[in-house]
């Protein structure tokens, strides 16, 4: 078919949104001393942090969450992964 193209849409949800679910986020990695070693790869794998959102988009046509989407979305925007990384290493601070 010459001349058709494919668009992509996503889906963005605001920050506020992905922000709710931060507390919840925390205190499983924190119960399973989990909160380190998260915090440690997705101050170190930007590029996979971004790979890791386009699977949770992809794989989005199978399981409907607002938690994944949140997680894509935090994974997507670099800035908002380093306020999840200062939320995880410090709890009281919530940028």
């Amino acid at each position: 078919m010459a001349g058709s193209t494919l668009k992509l849409c996503y889906t963005r949800i605001n920050m506020k949104s992905t922000r709710e679910f931060w507390q919840r986020w925390a205190e499983s990695l924190r119960r399973y001393q989990l909160h380190d070693l998260v915090a440690s790869f997705l101050e170190a794998g930007s590029p996979l942090a971004l790979l890791g959102a386009q699977a949770i988009y992809f794989g989005g046509g199978f399981f409907k969450s607002d938690q994944l989407s949140a997680l894509a979305g935090m994974l997507e925007d670099e800035s908002e992964t380093r306020a999840f990384v200062s939320f995880l290493n410090y709890p009281g601070a919530s940028s």
